[in-house]
């Protein structure tokens, strides 16, 4: 016979709705997931006092980890199910999702913060020691670090003008101009090129102090010396134009995706009030066309604090780290001295520096569109 105080259509068995759960069974389903949790935390810890040779109880692998992370997964699941009932089942279907973030992105961040706070060489014999915050004052200290972070605050700089040059080339490409779709080809090319490609084109080719068609060009026009990269100012700018050649595609068929969607009408009815091509432009066009330039900025912006591969390429960070960003002296600081502790932990610091300066851009950008609107 039917239970007649369940609505009809109510899942059977476990699948009853959260409240007309038994406190009972709420009861067990708590204690499953806090025993299957500090379990976890306790092997954890052990693990780590073990590694760190505070204490002789632990494991000679990691592997115990696993075994414990995959019961503490399944005990989740199981108490979710008897203390939420049918939503329990629902939220079974986001553990596959937790389970794999906790172990991609959690973990490796937490081990990439206890790396830094070791010694840890790969070219010495010693193996893996615990220093505690030697390498966070080794790395306050670091002049090349400070002039790489200083690097960084000009290359961000330098979107801005990205941004000018983008916005000009998509009014162009947007305009009726003749072979309209063989240019917005053309200039798209950069972005269909490896940047390393780029780098060895024309960092390397093009701009060769001695042979390089833009230092013979340099020449004729009365540069003695046009090494473009043997000076700290000049090699700054080369790398700033070497990735805005690649990026600046980028942005621009970003602008002219949002050019092509805006309403014409907009525009026709400015023209019959009288508004010349410059009104129209600064008082209707830009202020569309904010929301979807300052997602193309932050988005250039982001991809900035990652440059790398240019300067790896084309300098190696020189003259002298002058052209150094934080990603190609950190990937030096692995590559050339091995030293993964050390580089563990100017990583970890950037990577707080970076959280903390996106998230205040998110904010200023949303405070900004809001106020122009």
């Amino acid at each position: 016979m039917a239970d007649q105080t369940l609505p009809t259509n109510a899942w059977p068995a476990n699948g009853v709705p959260a409240d007309l759960i038994a406190p009972g069974r709420k009861r067990l389903g708590f204690a499953l997931m806090a025993t299957a949790t500090l379990g976890l935390l306790a092997v954890i810890a052990l693990q780590i006092l073990y590694k760190t040779e505070v204490t002789t109880l632990g494991f000679d692998t990691w592997r115990p980890i696993i075994y414990a992370y995959v019961l503490w997964g399944v005990a989740l699941g199981a108490g979710q199910v008897l203390t939420r009932g049918e939503d329990g089942q629902r939220a079974l279907f986001l553990l596959p999702a937790l389970l794999f973030t906790i172990a991609m992105v959690v973990f490796p961040t937490l081990f990439g913060f206890y790396i830094a706070l070791t010694d840890w060489n790969l070219s010495s014999f010693s193996g893996r020691k615990f220093n505690g915050l030697d390498n966070f004052w080794q790395m306050l200290a670091d002049p090349y670090y400070r002039n790489a972070l200083f690097n960084m605050v000009l290359y961000v700089l330098a979107v801005l003008v990205e941004y000018v040059i983008a916005f000009g080339l998509a009014l162009l490409l947007n305009a009726q101009i003749r072979a309209r779709k063989f240019f917005r080809v053309v200039f798209l090319m950069p972005l269909m090129l490896s940047p390393v490609a780029v780098s060895w084109m024309i960092g390397k080719s093009l701009m060769e102090y001695r042979f390089g068609p833009a230092a013979t060009l340099a020449r004729t026009l009365g540069w003695d010396n046009p090494a473009f990269f043997s000076n700290p100012i000049t090699a700054r700018i080369s790398i700033m134009v070497l990735d805005a050649w690649t990026f600046i595609p980028f942005m621009m068929i970003m602008l002219l995706a949002g050019l092509q969607a805006m309403s014409r009408e907009v525009l026709e009815a400015a023209r019959v009030d009288g508004a010349t091509a410059w009104q129209t432009f600064w008082q209707v066009t830009f202020p569309l066309m904010l929301p979807v330039s300052v997602t193309a900025v932050i988005l250039r912006i982001i991809f900035k604090l990652k440059l790398a591969d240019i300067i790896i390429t084309v300098t190696s960070g020189g003259p002298g780290g002058a052209t150094d960003s934080v990603s190609s002296f950190i990937y030096r600081e692995y590559r050339d001295r091995s030293n993964v502790g050390y580089g563990t932990m100017l990583a970890m610091a950037y990577l707080i520096i970076i959280i903390v300066f996106v998230t205040w851009l998110l904010k200023f950008a949303s405070r900004f569109v809001r106020n122009v609107n």
